[in-house]
């Protein structure tokens, strides 16, 4: 048997295939993988194409270690270029003082 791609996968999409293909999946970042649905599948080993033999167990990951390029939506941070400083500020002058006497 060859090692499908599972990378990009759904969790569910995964096992499906895992078990298209007649290997069994490990998921160690995941100790509750038999429910997780929605998670992708963002690194596997044996890569796709190995050959293995039938009931091989390939394992999966559905979170890129500390330095693998993982972190969340937030690693996009800060935009470039910089959105503009000071909103409303930069529009209008400071006010005066509000209790200025008038001569």
């Amino acid at each position: 048997m060859r090692v499908p791609k599972l990378v990009g996968l759904m969790a569910v999409d995964a096992r499906e295939a895992a078990e298209t293909h007649g290997i069994l999946l490990a998921a160690p970042d995941r100790p509750d993988f038999h429910l997780t649905v929605v998670d992708y599948v963002v690194r596997q080993y044996p890569p796709p194409g190995v050959e293995v033999p039938r009931g091989a167990v390939v394992t999966v990951w559905f979170d890129l270690d500390e330095g693998a390029g993982g972190g969340g939506a937030g690693v996009r941070e800060p935009r470039v270029p910089r959105p503009p400083s000071g909103g409303m500020q930069r529009e209008l002058d400071a006010p005066g003082d509000a209790f200025e006497p008038m001569h």
